[in-house]
């Protein structure tokens, strides 16, 4: 199955990096080239979407969609890491919270705001990833805040010291620090207990295969085509002539007004032909995948 080329929606289990799925999944796939888009901690779950094969080429149009998580803050304490993972570094007293508190601090955190990145991130700061700088003691780093939007925030159920939460954020958004501020702003601190990735764009846990039942034998019934990965852009069709152009890399001529500055092209028979660009009033190759021979 080396010629395997498309997305899959994967339902992460507890326990793995989003590094260990996609070894797993070139084992299943017999194939070497996989990639993901977007990381899921360890103590995540949920949706984690891998591009294999040829389609690996279309990961970067995947990793800026909205996401939508239920994630459960643990009140009370905070940890270096932000989640349950880390050493507690505080404990403060929460009983006293009541909803009317709880729903008043949700409301500063709906809308646009800035985080600071937890030092246990990816992040890299003079090529280094911050967590390996926390790992050597260096946990005075300084971490810029970045704007993100949290489309929604929905208090789910609060049971003492647990507040668990639906969230809509766009990319980028980190919900651990989104836990550690709102304990913060709470005046007990918090850390997240348990999260779980419900959608990346358009792909949702209802279209995810769970990790453990994928198999050499039915991973083609979950791929879907490389296209996938940029259905949000807008359809271009081509006629024959111009088809045969832009996959020689050639430009082509724009028939009229379009509403994006890219656009998956197609050819006459349908067939994917891969991303342009447009580009004074042309059509410039960006990412093609002309036919396997």
């Amino acid at each position: 199955m080396s010629d395997l080329s498309g997305v899959l929606c994967v339902d992460k289990p507890l326990g793995m990096t989003s590094h260990d799925v996609v070894g797993r999944v070139r084992r299943i796939a017999g194939l070497r080239r996989v990639g993901h888009a977007g990381t899921l901690d360890p103590l995540a779950s949920g949706v984690l979407l891998l591009c294999l094969g040829r389609a690996a080429r279309l990961i970067e149009y995947l990793v800026g969609h909205d996401k939508v998580y239920e994630t459960t803050v643990r009140l009370g304490q905070t940890t270096a890491t932000y989640d349950a993972e880390g050493e507690v570094l505080e404990e403060r007293p929460f009983l006293h919270l009541t909803l009317p508190q709880i729903e008043t601090a949700l409301e500063a955190f709906r809308g646009d705001i800035v985080q600071q990145p937890p030092i246990y991130s990816a992040i890299k700061q003079g090529g280094q990833p911050l967590y390996k700088l926390a790992r050597q003691g260096k946990t005075e780093v300084a971490r810029p805040y970045r704007p993100v939007t949290i489309h929604e925030l929905t208090r789910l159920s609060w049971e003492p010291p647990y507040l668990s939460l639906r969230i809509a954020c766009s990319s980028g958004t980190y919900i651990r620090s989104l836990g550690h501020d709102l304990g913060e702003a709470l005046g007990c601190g918090g850390h997240l207990s348990a999260l779980r990735r419900l959608a990346v764009g358009d792909f949702g846990l209802e279209s995810a295969v769970p990790l453990q039942d994928l198999t050499h034998e039915n991973i083609t019934t979950y791929l879907r085509p490389p296209d996938t990965a940029v259905h949000h852009l807008p359809r271009l069709d081509l006629p024959e002539t111009a088809a045969v152009d832009i996959l020689q890399g050639k430009v082509v001529a724009q028939t009229g007004p379009f509403p994006n500055e890219l656009a998956r092209a197609y050819g006459p028979d349908g067939s994917f032909l891969g991303v342009v660009a447009a580009q004074d009033s042309q059509w410039v190759a960006r990412k093609m995948f002309p036919a396997a021979s």
